[in-house]
């Protein structure tokens, strides 16, 4: 693939099929408030997702499914607001749209109406794919999920990778191919082999984002807690932390506490 970037004013769905046609790689990171989604959007990401994962790094909780639909709003809200260049997608949370393709519209309507974001993100393949045209059909665009589902995390019982046996590799590429038929806009691939995100890559005609689903897809996507090392106690193989924000930021608040112990801060150029 190529390393050539082009300066887009503004991020679409329709750039973004541009981008993979080009053979320019999507960079992609999660987002869920104001400030960090400006620094973000400045940087040039491509596409900023409201994750679920806010329900991990935000909220404290051990799993994606506790957070609920009007939490994505206001986290949604925050990141729109600070956005100028970057896509915003922002997931549908665990319960919204499995098994009601109603609910799923009523959702993903309410998203797009409330916080001002781009498109809606949704897990799964056939078992989703009536509620995913259900949504298409009221012109919002969709991104899909395969792989690890993270939202499926009782299913599965356990975060190793998926599709490395046959039936589930070939399940996976015709829920792609599916996806894509029905008009999705791209397709996540978390977690299962780079040699079969490589085949996926090249048998449909939408982007596909990786994330630990190696460098043959067209663009990757990781937690932004995780790449600046906010967060410690996640470290799979395919996370490259690029800082230690956890000790920078500790760091700092030891040299506050001290300063204000001390009698330090303020001092006679920081006081009226």
């Amino acid at each position: 693939m190529s390393i050539h970037k082009e300066n887009y004013k503004k991020i679409t769905t329709h750039i973004l099929q541009e981008m993979k046609n080009k053979g320019e790689r999507i960079a992609m990171l999660t987002g869920y408030d104001y400030s960090t989604a400006r620094i973000l959007d400045e940087a040039g990401i491509d596409i900023i997702l409201v994750g679920d994962s806010a329900a991990n790094v935000m909220a404290g909780y051990d799993t994606t499914l506790p957070i609920t639909l009007n939490e994505m709003i206001y986290h949604a809200c925050s990141v729109a607001r600070a956005v100028k260049r970057a896509l915003v997608v922002v997931d549908l949370p665990f319960g919204t749209y499995q098994g009601d393709s109603k609910e799923a519209l009523h959702s993903a309507i309410r998203i797009m109406k409330e916080s001002g974001a781009n498109a809606i993100k949704m897990e799964g393949g056939t078992e989703i794919l009536e509620s995913v045209e259900r949504i298409l059909s009221a012109g919002i665009p969709v991104m899909g999920h395969l792989g690890l589902t993270p939202q499926s995390i009782n299913k599965f019982g356990t975060y190793i990778v998926r599709a490395q046996e046959q039936k589930e590799a070939e399940k996976l590429l015709n829920d792609a191919q599916l996806l894509a038929s029905a008009g999705c806009f791209a397709v996540v691939l978390e977690k299962i082999p780079a040699k079969l995100a490589g085949e996926v890559s090249e048998k449909i005609p939408i982007p596909t984002i990786g994330i630990g689903a190696g460098n043959k897809v067209d663009g990757q996507v990781l937690v932004l807690h995780d790449m600046l090392g906010i967060t410690q106690e996640f470290s799979p193989r395919f996370l490259r932390r690029y800082n230690n924000l956890f000790e920078g930021i500790k760091t700092s608040v030891l040299s506050y506490i001290g300063d204000v112990k001390n009698g330090d801060f303020p001092n006679d150029m920081e006081q009226y």
